[in-house]
């Protein structure tokens, strides 16, 4: 048995390549081969949010705090809330983070295939964003 303490890994902020806006992530679980889930709490400021990007094995997001948004490629945008559980195909593109005004928390959950949880692709741009 191995017990990850609270607070034993400092967060991390969101990489620029990857986010737009202000965000900081939290690893929840990264257990060793042969596991393949990966889970983090990922909180988003106000209009900050995803690159667009695709995950191999798909990806479950539960909304926890705030109120954000998220978007299939060539849907409509999703107002996202606290209870909200989300998921997105293996392959699917998508972004997803905060309502302009409001921040948001959530805890993403996705599979390694390969080594590897997603593909970061173009950012959303303000246009995208705005709907």
């Amino acid at each position: 048995m191995n017990i990850q303490r609270a607070g034993a890994q400092p967060s991390a902020k969101g990489p620029a390549e990857y986010f737009t806006g202000s965000v900081r992530v939290d690893m929840l679980l990264s257990p060793p081969d042969p596991a393949r889930v990966v889970a983090a709490a990922v909180t988003f400021e106000p209009g900050a949010r995803t690159a667009w990007h695709t995950h191999p094995l798909g990806q479950s997001l539960v909304v926890t705090a705030g109120c954000g948004c998220a978007q299939r490629w060539g849907g409509p945008i999703e107002i996202i809330r606290p209870g909200d559980v989300i998921w997105f195909e293996p392959g699917e593109k998508h972004w997803h983070g905060a309502a302009a005004t409001t921040g948001m928390t959530h805890i993403a959950i996705q599979e390694k295939l390969d080594g590897k949880t997603v593909d970061w692709l173009e950012q959303v741009t303000d246009e995208q964003y705005a709907g």
